[in-house]
């Protein structure tokens, strides 16, 4: 397992996407007693889209130096993300909320993006297992 992460460094940001789901359904279950019981849900803390971009930077930053432009595109990726997840799609979701109120023919999704919290508590998530594999793979 070591050598299979040295050599493919590019497998942790998979892995960290994945615990960051199930961390996901985790946290709803014991916060509201009912849990979602698929991957990839929107909204949730952490966030699982803010963990994978910064695994993902931190792996290319590690691979390829971050004086590196692979390491400046890598970094523009996850700051469009991060604000995207807790800018443009939460705000989306609240309009959503209020479109519930007013209608009653379908329901819209609430859960679109993130608060500010689970977006940063995504990027510690994602830092904090991205540094434990990369550890790992020695």
């Amino acid at each position: 397992m070591q050598n299979l992460l040295h050599t493919y460094l590019f497998l942790i940001p998979l892995v960290v996407l994945i615990l960051a789901e199930i961390t996901k359904m985790l946290v709803e279950q014991v916060k509201t007693g009912s849990g979602h019981l698929r991957l990839f849900h929107p909204g949730g803390m952490p966030s699982s889209h803010s963990a994978f971009v910064t695994s993902l930077l931190i792996i290319v930053g590690k691979k390829l130096g971050v004086e590196s432009v692979e390491f400046a595109i890598a970094f523009v990726f996850p700051s469009i993300t991060w604000y995207d997840a807790f800018s443009s799609r939460h705000a989306i979701g609240e309009q959503a909320k209020i479109l519930n109120r007013l209608q009653h023919w379908q329901h819209l999704t609430e859960r679109l993006g993130h608060t500010l919290k689970e977006v940063v508590g995504g990027i510690l998530f994602g830092a904090l297992v991205t540094a434990m594999g990369v550890w790992i793979a020695g």
